[in-house]
């Protein structure tokens, strides 16, 4: 914990700096890119860059680990950097990365603030910083262990053994070693990341679900080709590595990729298990089912499914037989076009709607999808009495939250 003299600082300067965080960090990406342009190119989502999100995700996580370092009565502060470890892991975080950042965030701090960062505050944020950088490094160093891999080393070449067209915007990669051995079996949940090298030298990064679908020791993952897109103002770029490995990645090819990572993982429990999703996010409830399915059990599954129209939905076909073969398992959909199919036997038009669908009271839930459509699902799922601790979702985005509708 930090010092009673800098909790008490903190405590005191937490608006201050909580509400200038949105100044200081994209100044700080600023100074770090200029100093080491080589992390923007080769590690850093510039699309995210791009779009702010980076920078707001990083704000988010600063202010959240003060706020709960200084809260007598909350949870530990430790216990919210699962997501971070994680994917810094995937990416190979070093050690000694986290200097880089503190030196430049520290200079954006002191430019923003100007006066106000006397030697205490200086001091006090110092020792927040160093407290959530030596806890993110203890667990990334953690699983680094349990990946059997050196701190860091966490590439590995792949061959694509297979593409399949899933959806006209999706496909899916089943990798295998090279060389023909085994890869380490990745847990349901959990994701790899996928590093190219783009037409402009830069070597982008971007994070897939593992969907179990692949045979024992190879590896799948299913990647949507994201468009350009706009809201209001706000300009999304199309995205960069996932419309190139939908252009250039084909069988026999070689890709670069993480070991498996990913907090996200299934309960093993007698429990019933609901399993909801939307568009994309059914990746990793595919990864859950075929685990179900290996393993025979014989807990009740709920599995919920929304989607544009039949022909948009990846993984339609698989869902649909993944259920079939556990004995257990419901499966329900929603499309916003059904078209001429009819209605019935679990299949619906609209939007994903809760009402009139059998929730157990003590059953886990996993949810993904986009963050809206998250967001509301929770919020029904609370309404419904479902206990906050039983609601596991995963969100693709840098540091998004989903939040109670």
């Amino acid at each position: 914990m930090l010092t009673a003299e800098s909790t008490a600082v903190v405590r005191a300067t937490l608006p201050v700096v909580g509400a200038a965080i949105g100044d200081i960090t994209p100044l700080f990406y600023r100074k770090m890119f200029a100093a080491h342009p080589e992390l923007e190119r080769d590690l850093f989502n510039r699309g995210n860059q791009a779009q702010g999100d980076q920078q707001r995700a990083l704000a988010a996580s600063i202010a959240g680990y003060a706020t709960l370092l200084v809260d007598e009565d909350g949870p530990d502060p430790r216990s919210v950097l699962a997501r971070i470890a994680h994917k810094h892991a995937s990416l190979g975080i070093l050690p000694e990365q986290y200097q880089i950042v503190h030196d430049h965030l520290f200079e954006a701090i002191a430019e923003v603030l100007g006066d106000a960062v006397t030697p205490e505050v200086a001091a006090a944020w110092d020792e927040v910083y160093w407290h959530m950088a030596e806890a993110l490094i203890q667990i990334e160093q953690g699983l680094y262990d349990e990946a059997g891999v050196a701190t860091g080393d966490v590439w590995r070449s792949v061959r694509v053994r297979r593409r399949v067209q899933e959806s006209p915007d999706t496909i899916s990669l089943e990798l295998a070693d090279p060389d023909g051995a085994a890869l380490p079996a990745g847990r349901p949940g959990q994701y790899l990341s996928v590093a190219v090298r783009l037409p402009d030298g830069a070597r982008q990064i971007r994070q897939y679900s593992l969907t179990g679908a692949a045979d024992p020791g190879a590896w799948s993952v299913s990647v949507k080709a994201i468009p350009a897109s706009h809201d209001g103002d706000r300009i999304a770029p199309a995205g960069e590595v996932s419309n190139h490995l939908h252009a250039t990645v084909f069988e026999g090819d070689v890709l670069e990729v993480s070991m498996p990572f990913g907090e996200l993982r299934l309960t093993e429990s007698t429990r019933p298990l609901v399993l909801v999703s939307a568009g994309i996010g059914i990746t990793p409830m595919i990864g859950f089912l075929h685990h179900l399915r290996r393993t025979g059990t014989d807990r009740p599954v709920t599995v919920l499914h929304a989607d544009r129209s039949p022909a948009r939905h990846a993984h339609r076909a698989e869902l649909a037989g993944l259920v079939d073969q556990i004995p257990s398992a419901t499966l329900h959909r929603w499309y916003e076009d059904l078209g001429a199919r009819p209605v019935g036997d679990g299949l619906r038009p609209g939007y994903l709607d809760l009402d009139g669908v059998d929730l157990p009271a003590d059953a886990d839930v996993y949810v993904c999808g986009p963050l809206p459509f998250m967001s509301l699902v929770r919020g029904e799922l609370l309404r419904r009495g479902v206990p906050a601790d039983r609601i596991h979702h995963e969100v693709f985005g840098p540091g998004e939250e989903v939040a109670a509708a």
